[in-house]
């Protein structure tokens, strides 16, 4: 078995378990609705800062990082604004293609990154996710006011929602306490590990438990252009940029990683309440976690 197959295996196998159980209402009740806010509201924020915290990556790091990310995304920005110059897609249509086409799922990338590059990979994830989440929320604010939605958008919820973020605060949290150096006491850090290791496996299994697949039943030609977007043209272009500035190594591997996920979930709600055509977003999150599982393999042995 090719290493990289055999690297994200696990990874996939988990959401795919999630989502079997799920549809044998195992164990029941709202178990999964309440295991994913368990996961995004204390075991991924612990997990970020028991690796942040543990990680000693040069300062430079964070601004490099902060520059490939900004690059990334400025470019798919542009590519999608061509896209729709030329498909005229209707404003709730188009909200969903630029959500599916850069978003990224973080539980699905914190998780790859682990796997395949280690702590050091996973902490330098991390860091990319907290400045890609809030650029990201932004862009996709500003493009739902601009094609979707019929009342303004305010920005106030927005910044209060970022910094708010659960992942981003862990972030923020691990990072100070690897600059300081501060190190975890036995007493702390045996309370910490074990939910920090806890918050992966749990994270993929509630990513497998929110899949609707009947939503795939209407696949259309935005979805097919989402998907083409988010998992072969964002990586392979990526892969480009960070050549082109200079950056390679783990810092080049992470970037391509990252720009390889599918969407994020959590785009369905906004798709849902700001005006986006939330069941095409359903079908392209769906779509994309499944066709993830042959892509992700394939375009990450070739471009690493």
């Amino acid at each position: 078995m090719p290493l990289m197959v055999q690297a994200l295996l696990p990874v996939f196998v988990l959401i795919m378990l999630g989502h079997i159980f799920r549809r044998l209402n195992f164990p029941g009740g709202d178990f999964w609705p309440l295991a994913e806010r368990f996961t995004y509201y204390v075991l991924f924020p612990v997990m970020l800062v028991v690796k942040l915290g543990q990680a000693r990556l040069p300062a430079s790091s964070y601004a490099d990082m902060a520059m490939l990310i900004g690059s990334m995304l400025l470019a798919m920005t542009l590519v999608l604004a061509a896209v729709q110059w030329f498909w005229r897609w209707p404003g709730p249509v188009y909200s969903s293609v630029f959500q599916g086409a850069i978003r990224f799922n973080s539980y699905v990338g914190l998780a790859a990154g682990g796997m395949l590059l280690g702590d050091e990979g996973l902490s330098l994830a991390a860091i990319a996710i907290a400045i890609m989440v809030p650029l990201l929320n932004l862009l996709c604010i500003l493009m739902f006011s601009l094609v979707a939605s019929d009342d303004p958008v305010t920005l106030r919820p927005v910044f209060r929602a970022i910094v708010t973020n659960p992942l981003i605060v862990g972030s923020v949290i691990g990072a100070v306490w690897s600059f300081f150096e501060i190190g975890f006491h036995p007493l702390i850090g045996s309370i910490l590990k074990p939910l920090s290791n806890l918050a992966l496996p749990m994270g993929l299994m509630t990513v497998g438990a929110g899949l609707h697949l009947k939503a795939l039943r209407g696949a259309s030609m935005p979805f097919i252009f989402s998907s083409v977007l988010k998992l072969m043209a964002f990586p392979a272009m990526t892969a480009g940029l960070a050549l082109l500035l200079g950056f390679d190594g783990l810092m080049f591997r992470v970037a391509v990683l990252l720009a390889a996920l599918p969407t994020a979930t959590s785009a369905y709600i906004l798709a849902r309440q700001l005006g986006g055509d939330a069941p095409l977003m359903a079908g392209i999150i769906s779509g994309q976690t499944l066709l993830a599982m042959i892509t992700m393999p394939l375009l990450l042995g070739l471009l690493w």
